[in-house]
């Protein structure tokens, strides 16, 4: 069991940030800027953006191309970009329905130490796990699986990075998106009780509770559970992105720049 949040994790207040949508240059560039700002010395205080994704595919370190079941022509049809990143996770897709949740901080402003990167996972799954209850939906963690899982699939695709002393990116909670997408994209392996790893793609808390759910409730959840799990006294709210996203030069290829 992680140690409990020490004094040192409210000692600042988290500053979240309910934003609204972003392409993932524009979020990769601004994570890029975030994760160094908290890395200074007194420097930024614990972020937490919330935010929403345009229509894509990231995959994280733990995926690959092979995870996304679908021909490079179909994802030109669908106009769905395929982007290489640095966060943890597997393959994970985007668009309206989704929450996505980013967590920027040093291990020592959430009161951790230096080398608790599994603490800091577990407070963070945690909190996700305890946001879905909030909606009432059911959440399952399995053992050695990344991730918080429903009756339909990953309901929270885990794809948080720790570099230096460093937390950047976060989540992606599923809370009423068409699945269709989701389920041509495998997300998270599980392992089964015959040792075997078994392909799991994307569901959603709707889907799992078959009844509306509506995504500011679902945002607020998840900025007052993971403010809970990491023992945070003041939470600062603010609407908005906490830095401009500044669009990228045309003549400057699309590659995305490895925060994690």
């Amino acid at each position: 069991m992680p140690t409990p949040p020490s004094s040192a994790a409210s000692a600042r207040p988290l500053s979240a940030w309910l934003a609204g949508r972003s392409d993932w240059a524009g979020y990769a560039r601004m994570a890029e800027r975030l994760a160094g700002e908290a890395a200074l010395p007194g420097g930024r205080h614990p972020t937490l953006v919330v935010f929403e994704l345009e229509p894509c595919i990231t995959i994280g370190r733990l995926g690959s191309r092979a995870d996304v079941l679908m021909a490079d022509e179909e994802l030109e049809a669908r106009q769905l970009p395929l982007r290489f990143t640095g966060r943890g996770g597997g393959a994970v897709a985007h668009g309206p329905g989704q929450v996505c949740v980013a967590l920027f901080a040093s291990l020592a402003d959430l009161g951790l130490g230096p080398c608790d990167v599994g603490p800091c996972l577990e407070r963070f799954e945690q909190g996700l796990a305890a946001s879905l209850r909030t909606l009432k939906a059911g959440p399952i963690r399995h053992a050695g699986s990344s991730g918080i899982f429903g009756r339909t699939g990953l309901l929270a695709a885990v794809g948080l990075a720790v570099r230096r002393g460093v937390v950047a990116h976060g989540a992606f909670m599923n809370v009423c998106p068409a699945l269709d997408m989701h389920q041509r994209v495998v997300s998270s392996r599980r392992i089964k009780a015959d040792g075997a790893a078994a392909a799991v793609t994307m569901g959603s808390v709707e889907a799992d509770i078959q009844r509306r759910v509506r995504m500011q409730d679902a945002r607020t959840a998840v900025v007052e559970q993971l403010a809970d799990a990491f023992g945070f006294e003041q939470t600062h709210i603010q609407s908005g992105f906490p830095v401009a996203r500044v669009a990228a030069s045309p003549t400057v290829p699309g590659t995305i720049s490895r925060v994690g």
